[in-house]
């Protein structure tokens, strides 16, 4: 088992991984997986908080009325996304439903974790404030036509859409300074996985 480079305060080191819409964030994550670590997906906790039935579920409903509805009485996500994506006041309205049981979720996870290394997938960690719950930060990159035409192909979205998402996130540029180590994910994945491995060469000794 490697021996990890930890803040001296704790025992564990939170590792978080964010990025802008189809840059590439949950791919790079994986890479940094091992079976010495934990992998915590902000993207997958936030479904399960829409579960039906929940109380994330109930708050959106009694916000956004029950026309986001399925069949089924599900979320519908991609028309909720449609509404918050349109004005910004639905969007922090959304984000102040989620984001506070979100978080605190992480945490406890983040604090009930008996591996040394945590990794945080996460789009929003400079935007919800969790930039203070981990210890460093990888930005991942991508240029500008890659991420509408990797967000296309695997959302089906249309350009404007793309953009109009893009438009609710802090850009690439301003997430930089934030960054303790930043990836390039606009070339192959060959390249990509080069730049994690100098990363965690850098972050723990063998």
């Amino acid at each position: 088992m490697p021996s990890y480079m930890l803040k001296s305060k704790k025992n564990k080191l939170v590792l978080g991984i964010t990025g802008n819409i189809a840059c590439g964030k949950s791919t790079v994550a994986a890479m940094f997986k091992t079976k010495d670590s934990q992998l915590i997906d902000a993207d997958l906790l936030g479904h399960e908080l829409l579960s039906v039935g929940c109380g994330v579920y109930k708050k959106i409903i009694k916000s956004f009325g029950r026309g986001i509805l399925k069949a089924n009485k599900e979320i519908d996500r991609a028309k909720l996304a449609s509404i918050v994506f349109a004005r910004n006041e639905s969007l922090v309205r959304l984000n102040s439903i989620v984001h506070p049981v979100l978080i605190r979720e992480i945490k406890r996870l983040i604090r009930n974790s008996n591996k040394k290394v945590i990794i945080l997938d996460a789009a929003l960690i400079i935007e919800a404030g969790l930039s203070k719950t981990v210890d460093k930060i990888v930005v991942v990159t991508a240029k500008r036509n890659q991420q509408i035409l990797r967000a296309a192909k695997v959302s089906g979205l249309n350009k404007g859409q793309i953009m109009a998402r893009l438009k609710f996130q802090i850009s690439q540029g301003k997430k930089l300074p934030f960054a303790d180590f930043t990836i390039d994910n606009s070339g192959s994945i060959g390249k990509t996985r080069k730049q994690v491995l100098e990363i965690r060469r850098k972050l723990w000794k063998s």
